[in-house]
């Protein structure tokens, strides 16, 4: 199941920091400006609404770090989740099975990066869509989505990691300006 929080600054960061755990309070904390340590938070809480609504699991959850630091429930191993946050929002997808999500805000269209990350056949489909920027972004966050399902993150080689075939859902908020693919 996948839960966005794009009401960041809605988010009563007085509140939130004291009923945190003190190792995420601590994460979120490090984060020079206000808008990071928000969406840390915000982060954190969507997995904690997640685990409560999809699993009746009330703690706060306590992470543990994979071989590449991708995180994992320490006290629940067989329950997955990825986040993922962008200047306008926090996602959080969550599952019995490897998940992996990217949320993106929809940002100017740079011909070179779409070159340089996409192959020829998601060139020809971005520069046919109606809205080049978005149809990029949507790329963008499903590649990242596939590679953080393996906790391995970004690769050399963004062009060739898409299959097809896998089980993506993608949500395009185009008033609030992001894009946001899990793979599920």
């Amino acid at each position: 199941m996948i839960y966005i929080n794009d009401q960041i600054n809605q988010i009563d960061m007085r509140q939130a920091l004291a009923v945190i755990p003190s190792y995420r309070r601590e994460q979120a904390l490090r984060f020079k400006h206000e808008q990071g340590q928000r969406l840390c938070v915000a982060a954190y809480l969507l997995l904690h609404e997640a685990l409560m609504t999809e699993y009746g699991i009330t703690e706060y959850p306590r992470f543990e770090y994979g071989e590449h630091g991708k995180p994992f429930l320490a006290d629940y191993p067989d329950i997955y989740f990825n986040l993922s946050h962008c200047q306008a929002a926090a996602a959080c997808v969550i599952g019995d099975h490897p998940v992996g999500i990217d949320i993106e805000q929809i940002t100017r269209y740079k011909e070179s990066l779409v070159r340089y990350v996409m192959n020829e056949d998601e060139i020809a489909e971005i520069n046919g869509a109606l809205r080049p920027d978005v149809a990029f972004i949507k790329y963008w966050t499903m590649k990242e989505a596939l590679m953080k399902t393996s906790g391995q993150g970004i690769s050399n080689d963004m062009k060739n990691v898409l299959r097809g075939d896998e089980p993506f859902v993608t949500i395009i908020n185009q008033a609030k300006g992001y894009v946001c693919t899990a793979l599920m």
